[in-house]
């Protein structure tokens, strides 16, 4: 995450993906993916990840592959905030994400060419993203990809401190540290002596909104973001009846994220199904863009799960994104007892969204959050720490 305070952003407009926005002779789809090609490739050989698919849009003049691959980037990124805000829970304050290059070319693709050409429309791009995805991966489950990691620790101030593993030679690739485990009391349950309290199932960007509706309004804008479509049933199924009008939390997680994700709340675990989607980032530009559906066209995995005090569903459904080679799920297997912070298993590379659905009724969300998702900006939050609690 970038330090950027509000008078300081002032100074330059955040921007905004549109068709036009990247130099003119960058304005076909061709050029973009053999750019995101190219940088994809990059990782094979070079350590430093600040100069590839993670270079960050705010120093892209100091990125001189870049410059080779679309002359003129520089000059617009210099110009121009390509991120997001997010606000920090624990003091109120605003902070800024810088958007790394490789979902900014994604979002590129969402909209090249004069008209604003839909990527859904596009099989060929949608095949180019897939295969940059399970490339990426495979780069970054290789013996060699360890050369990445201290770059890695560097370029996103990740502490080491809390890590189980600590010595980084140990990883045996870099997915190993990717996703890797933390000590045994590093995210501590809140509110763990208060029956029916549900907590952050990620260390992630976090929105909440008591109603789906109210997720359509404020954040989610795709036209098809519905609960059948999100959880792959049809319309009629008791599945998509049991969600309907029912409340929704969503964890955004960014690539320098501890990678695990954890149960929000107590229960029994039920079935898992994996449903194939495409691998578009869940920048919220992209989520908050009219007409683009990122979690429903998505890659992801549901987990269905039993509220223990009132017997209902929720469910946890983990979302891929650009660049992510797996979703696993390391829980009890059907059948089995969970309680909130409770791993439920991890995201291979890549940034990543979970979202949770609870039925009507059944949990009020924190005063905070729901004013911060109102706003609407996602909250900095941590696994265990407090989203709500269950209403009986």
């Amino acid at each position: 995450m970038t330090s950027l305070t509000e008078s300081e952003a002032n100074t330059r407009p955040i921007q905004t993906i549109t068709a036009t926005n990247l130099p003119a002779h960058s304005q076909d789809a061709g050029s973009v993916t053999s750019a995101l090609r190219a940088l994809v490739e990059h990782s094979v050989e070079h350590a430093d990840v600040r100069y590839g698919i993670h270079a960050e849009m705010h120093k892209i003049q100091d990125n001189p592959l870049v410059h080779k691959l679309i002359p003129g980037i520089e000059k617009f990124a210099s110009e121009h905030h390509v991120g997001n805000f997010v606000i920090d829970r624990k003091n109120g304050t605003r902070f800024f994400e810088s958007m790394p290059i490789y979902p900014r070319l994604g979002m590129h693709l969402l909209f090249y060419g004069g008209e604003q050409k839909k990527l859904l429309q596009s099989r060929d791009i949608e095949s180019v993203l897939e295969e940059l995805s399970i490339r990426q991966g495979k780069i970054y489950d290789s013996p060699e990809s360890v050369k990445s990691i201290p770059s890695f620790i560097a370029t996103y101030s990740i502490s080491t401190d809390e890590l189980l593993q600590p010595d980084v030679s140990r990883y045996s690739c870099f997915n190993d540290f990717f996703h890797r485990r933390l000590k045994p009391g590093a995210r501590p349950v809140q509110n763990a002596d208060v029956p029916g309290a549900v907590c952050s199932a990620a260390d992630s960007r976090l929105v909440v909104y008591p109603t789906i509706d109210l997720a359509r309004k404020f954040w989610i804008k795709g036209t098809h973001f519905t609960v059948p479509h999100l959880l792959g049933v049809p319309p009629e199924s008791e599945e998509a009846r049991a969600f309907e009008g029912g409340s929704l939390a969503s964890f955004r997680l960014a690539p320098a994220d501890y990678h695990r994700f954890h149960s929000p709340i107590d229960g029994t675990i039920g079935d898992a199904r994996e449903i194939k989607g495409e691998y578009y980032t869940v920048n919220p530009q992209a989520v908050n863009e009219p007409g683009f559906d990122v979690f429903t066209a998505n890659h992801r995995a549901v987990l269905h799960m039993t509220h223990a005090a009132s017997g209902k569903p929720v469910a946890f459904v983990a979302i891929g994104a650009m660049l992510v080679g797996s979703i696993r799920f390391t829980c009890p297997p059907q059948g089995g007892s969970v309680s909130r912070g409770d791993e439920l298993g991890y995201f291979a590379y890549g940034g990543s969204t979970v979202v949770v659905l609870f039925p009507p009724g059944l949990i009020e969300f924190d005063q905070d959050l729901q004013h911060f998702s109102a706003v609407p900006v996602e909250a900095y939050i941590k696994v265990g720490e407090s989203v709500g609690r269950t209403v009986q």
